[in-house]
């Protein structure tokens, strides 16, 4: 399975990871931590489901305001934030809406999520946008969550 790759890779590496999810509201973390070994490289895991705990985890809220919560610009800052926060080799932010339109953000996609994955050896981003077609909350983030590990495996 693909998380147990990323988790061997990052322990031979001697390398950490750490995530800041909106949407996927700590699926992609859980994933990891299905597979023994994981605490070795999981440092820290934040749902910041609000704007305001995105803030407070160190988001800019210029940012938000500029390019709103659904953008690249927004999951970058979650991305580097999180891997400054938790000291971590890589930091995965992953903002975006599942199934409706966020009442308290009615701007943005449904079913479209912002992914970056930062690297703070080299202060590189690498982002990446997921369109989700899926009939259940559930799916969807399976969905999300395999897809990020598609492109975590690259960027290792």
């Amino acid at each position: 399975m693909k998380e147990e790759i990323i988790v061997k890779k990052l322990i031979e590496n001697k390398e950490t990871i750490s995530s800041m999810e909106s949407c996927t509201a700590g699926y992609f973390a859980t994933t990891l931590t299905n597979v023994s070994g994981s605490s070795e490289v999981l440092l820290f895991s934040a749902i910041t489901y609000s704007n305001e705990f995105k803030i407070k985890m160190g988001v800019s809220s210029d940012i938000i305001d500029k390019y709103t919560v659904y953008s690249i610009e927004t999951s970058k800052e979650m991305a580097k934030k999180i891997s400054e926060f938790a000291n971590s080799t890589y930091g995965v932010g992953i903002t975006g809406q599942i199934g409706r339109i966020d009442p308290a953000n009615k701007t943005g996609n449904i079913n479209e999520i912002f992914v970056t994955i930062y690297n703070s050896k080299n202060d590189n981003y690498h982002s990446f946008k997921i369109n989700c077609e899926s009939n259940t909350r559930l799916e969807c983030k399976k969905y999300i969550v395999d897809k990020i590990l598609d492109e975590l495996l690259n960027v290792l």
